[in-house]
Order: C-alpha cells, then sequence, then structure tokens
C-alpha cells in the first residue's frame, strides 16, 4: 500500500504523485472505475471508509438471519451500519453517546445500545454472530467479546494507540475469533463501487473548499464532521 502522497512507490518505484493534479499516468492494474450513478464527492472516502467496512463484512460472510454490532459511529461506523444492513443482517450499534441515537437508525441500525450502561451491556450477552469495532480509542475490548455466541467474531478496524489488554477466557472457551482488518485488495474495491451504486449506497460527507482544510482538521479531532469531509479542489483554482 502507498500510505501518502509523495511516498515511495513500491510497485512502479519512485515516489506518488497526482493527489492535486487534473491527470496522471498510472498502473492499469491499480486503476478503479467509479460507476455513473454514484456523486464523485460522496464517492471519494468509500475508498477508505467504504472499504475498510465492506471486506470484512464480506470476508465473515455477514447477511440475512445474523444479529450484527457495530461499535462507534464515525467515518467507519456509519458505512458499517450502512452496508450491514444493505447485507441484510439485524444491526446494533454501541455508542457511549445518547445523542447518536437517532442517526444510528437513519444510517441503518436496528437497535442502539449506550455502550457505557452496564445494565444493557448485560441484556446483549452471547446474542451477536458478528461485530466490527471502528473505534480507534483505547476502549475494553473484552466487554464486547462477551457479546458474541459461540464460534462469533469480534473484528477491530479500528486501530487504538497503546496496546489493549484482552481476557482471554473470552476467547479459549466459546471459540470466539479476534481479528483485524486493513483496507481490502483491487477487486474487491471495485466490487464495493458497484454494489454501492446499486444499492444507492455513499459516505455522508461535509464538502469544504481548500481554505477550510485547517478548520476542518481541528473539528476532525473533536469528531464535530458527518461523517466525513471532502475537500472540492475546484476551489484551488
Amino acid at each position: 500500500a502507498t500510505l501518502t502522497y509523495n511516498s515511495e512507490d513500491k510497485h512502479a518505484g519512485g515516489v506518488t504523485y497526482g493527489g492535486y493534479s487534473k491527470s496522471i499516468v498510472v498502473d492499469q492494474d491499480f486503476v478503479l472505475r467509479v460507476p455513473d450513478r454514484l456523486d464523485p464527492a460522496a464517492a471519494a472516502p468509500l475508498l477508505c471508509a467504504g472499504i475498510t467496512t465492506y471486506s470484512p463484512l464480506r470476508k465473515w460472510k455477514v447477511g440475512q438471519g445474523q444479529k450484527v454490532g457495530v461499535v462507534g459511529l464515525g467515518g467507519l461506523g456509519h458505512m458499517a451500519l450502512k452496508f450491514a444492513n444493505a447485507f441484510g443482517a439485524n444491526v446494533t450499534l454501541f455508542t457511549t453517546s445518547a445523542g447518536k441515537v437517532a442517526d444510528a437508525k437513519r444510517l441503518g441500525a436496528d437497535d442502539v445500545v449506550i455502550s457505557k450502561d452496564a445494565a444493557s451491556m448485560e441484556t446483549q450477552q452471547k446474542r451477536f454472530d458478528f461485530i466490527i469495532d471502528t473505534v480507534s480509542a483505547a476502549h475494553d475490548l473484552s466487554a464486547y467479546l462477551g457479546l458474541l455466541k459461540r464460534d462469533g467474531a469480534l473484528v477491530l478496524v479500528g486501530i487504538p494507540p497503546e496496546a489493549v489488554p484482552v481476557n482471554v477466557f473470552h476467547l479459549v472457551f466459546p471459540r470466539r475469533q479476534l481479528a483485524g482488518s486493513l483496507i481490502g485488495g483491487i477487486a474487491e474495491t471495485q466490487e464495493m463501487l458497484d454494489f454501492c451504486a446499486e444499492r444507492g449506497i455513499a459516505c455522508d460527507i461535509e464538502m469544504i473548499t481548500i481554505d477550510k482544510i485547517n478548520e476542518a482538521y481541528e473539528r476532525m479531532l473533536k469528531s464535530d464532521v458527518k461523517y466525513r469531509f471532502v475537500i472540492d479542489m475546484a476551489s484551488l483554482a
């Protein structure tokens, strides 16, 4: 993966270009086709938040008849809700904020659990087939492992800054899985884009002009965005 503009390109050599270009030359093996039915602005974050959540949901075959949990409602979490709902699962959002209940249901959650309410969490024990954890802040993973059925999976796509302890008892006896996932391959990303076009799925975005980028960065640090900023590159002119 090439993680930043102007960083080393391990496939073609040299460094990457094109972030602010009108046109670039690229290796055809790494080109994606954005379907005409997708708004380019709302489709842009699909290449990060979209594929990051789509890939593990597909890998663990989430679908009809399954009970799925989504931990956290941000850029990743809002896409996880949309995809899990589109795949036909019964979806529950876990959040620390009661203020996110209405938005969660708008985005596809069937239920919302306030995770800092111990009594509410207790009622969810051993009910879930699959949980996708999108939170990048430190939090108790064992609390979510206990919500899984036998053979259930907790998959992390958020990356906390420090090592997180896990109670292995919650894994071994019920044969549960704890795994991680990072974006996806080219073929799967194209599949995701086509699925989004077919089902009318896109990221919820706030478009900004280039002069607002510092303000947007400060707001992002405060989680003050629903749910991704997209820069209008025409504002560079």
